[in-house]
C-alpha cells in the first residue's frame, strides 16, 4: 500500500529566485551563492529563477546550467512567484520556504509560510539590497556579501542584525 502525501513529512528547502530584483549589476550575485545559501537550511527540493520576458537566452541557459528550473513570464513575476511559494506552502511539499528577492512584496507569502508551520528564509542579494520588512517577517536572513564567492552556506554570509537597506526598492527587469 502506497503512503499518501499527508502522511510523508516534507522535508527539504523550496527556493524561490526574484530574477529583476536579484540579478542586477549594482548586486554581483552568483546563483551558486543564492544556492548555496539555501542549501545550508537542507537538501533543496526545488530551485526557481523568476525572470520576466525581458531575459536573454543567455541568462535562462547560465541558469539552467546551475540546475534552476527558470520561469518566465510575460506578466508580473512576483506575482508568479508569490502563487507559486504559497502552492507549495499549502500542499506541504516543503519544510522552509527560501526567498531570494529585496522586494517587501514577498512578506505576506513569507507570513503564510510561517502560518503553516514552515521554516522562512530570506536572501537579500547585498546590504543595501535587502527588504526589513521580508527579513524580519521571515524566521531568519542571509545578506550575500558582495564580490564574495563564498558568501551563502558558510558563515562568509552574515546572519543580518542590524538595520538598513531600502525596503521600498522593486526592479522592473533583469540586466543580464
Amino acid at each position: 500500500m502506497e503512503a499518501s502525501r499527508e502522511d510523508q513529512e516534507p522535508v527539504g528547502v523550496a527556493l524561490f529566485v526574484d530574477g529583476p530584483n536579484v540579478l542586477r549589476e549594482e548586486f554581483d550575485v552568483d546563483l551558486d551563492d543564492v544556492r548555496r545559501a539555501a542549501e545550508a537550511e537542507g537538501p533543496l527540493v526545488t530551485t526557481r529563477l523568476y525572470l520576466d520576458e525581458h531575459a536573454t537566452p543567455g541568462l535562462i541557459q547560465a541558469a539552467e546550467a546551475r540546475g534552476f528550473e527558470v520561469v518566465v513570464t510575460s506578466g508580473d513575476v512576483d506575482v508568479k512567484l508569490a502563487v507559486d511559494a504559497a502552492r507549495f506552502a499549502a500542499e506541504g511539499r516543503m519544510s522552509v520556504l527560501a526567498i531570494a528577492s529585496r522586494d517587501t512584496d514577498f512578506k505576506p507569502v513569507v507570513e503564510t509560510a510561517n502560518g503553516y508551520g514552515i521554516r522562512t528564509l530570506a536572501i537579500a542579494p547585498g546590504e543595501f539590497g535587502r527588504s526589513d520588512a521580508l527579513r524580519n517577517a521571515a524566521n531568519g536572513s542571509v545578506t550575500l556579501d558582495e564580490g564574495d564567492e563564498e558568501a551563502g552556506a558558510d558563515e562568509a554570509a552574515t546572519e543580518d542584525a542590524d538595520a538598513g537597506g531600502d525596503p521600498e526598492a522593486t526592479a522592473d527587469s533583469a540586466s543580464e
